[in-house]
């Protein structure tokens, strides 16, 4: 046989087995949430550093460190909600929760990518290490006590968004604007906002047993909420494009030019939300939505052809 029950592939398992196998372990490790971390890349690229190859290979290298480390703390929570997971019905197909991945073996995993991702940190800078050290306390005091408690649960993802732009600038050693905080932190409170009434339309009655913390919400009032934090993350990116100290340092007053591109990614977003009963999860959605995969491409060349060549 292939996969057995305990996760593990027969010694004669024919070639197309072990590749199901190797399926098992990038579910596990979740490789397609590793997208997140290209906003490692932001400050490389607002910070004018992009024509610099050493910094370039830094960013790179500072990204692979937090993809090692989000892959650990994300095995560490299919072990903490595996019983949960079990009565999800999307999550129950997790590798953990279906039983396609052992325990035993999730954890030795863990535990090296853990360690290869803190050194890669170390190696790159200390302050770096200590970026990665804030994220990953971030992400486990979520798993343990922050996700149950309402408004909070959602402002701690956001805030895993912004530590990983704040990062990217520690990893390069450059100033990150302030401006990058606040933007990336409602844009970010927006996407949290909305993986929480996808979990409420999808779950509906039962979305209480899966987590706790939906109980204390409703899809009306989780709709005002994404309406504010939209308008204020278009706002607020709107006046970032025109301040006078953006101008300055990136050397164009045309940035604003790629606000259509933010725009439409935003009501994209919502259409997905409410038309699609989608938005689950922001990594999916760039893989599978071509309309917002290609508006983010189309963003960030725009980007780098106003600061790099004045376009």
């Amino acid at each position: 046989m292939a996969v057995q029950e305990d996760g593990s592939v027969a010694a004669d398992a024919p070639t197309g087995f072990r590749a199901t196998r190797l399926y098992v372990w990038i579910k596990t490790l979740r490789v397609y949430q590793w997208s997140k971390n290209v906003l490692l890349l932001a400050a490389l690229i607002f910070a004018q550093e992009f024509t610099h190859p050493e910094k370039v290979v830094t960013a790179l290298l500072a990204m692979a460190a937090f993809c090692l480390a989000a892959s650990a703390t994300y095995i560490f929570n299919d072990l903490m909600d595996i019983e949960k997971d079990r009565l999800h019905p999307k999550k129950k197909h997790r590798p953990l929760a279906s039983g396609r991945m052992r325990v035993e073996d999730a954890v030795i995993i863990g535990i090296l990518i853990l360690v290869a991702g803190c050194g890669l940190a170390w190696s790159i800078r200390p302050a770096f290490f200590g970026a990665l050290i804030a994220y990953m306390v971030l992400t486990l005091s979520y798993t343990l006590l922050l996700k149950h408690i309402i408004i909070v649960d959602v402002l701690a993802l956001a805030l895993g968004f912004v530590v990983r732009a704040v990062a990217g600038a520690i990893a390069i050693d450059v100033e990150f604007s302030n401006w990058l905080i606040v933007c990336t932190l409602f844009l970010a409170t927006f996407m949290a906002l909305s993986k929480r009434r996808h979990e409420m339309t999808l779950l509906e009655d039962g979305a209480h047993s899966h987590r706790a913390v939906l109980n204390h919400y409703s899809v009306n009032y989780l709709d005002q909420l994404i309406l504010i934090t939209a308008g204020a993350a278009i706002l607020t990116y709107t006046i970032y494009t025109c301040s006078p100290e953006v101008v300055e340092r990136l050397h164009t007053d045309k940035l604003y030019a790629t606000l259509p591109f933010v725009v439409y990614g935003i009501f994209r977003y919502l259409f997905i939300v409410h038309e699609k009963t989608g938005a689950g999860d922001p990594s999916r959605i760039l893989i599978k939505d071509w309309p917002m995969g290609l508006c983010v491409l189309l963003w960030g060349l725009s980007c780098m052809g106003l600061i790099y060549f004045g376009v």
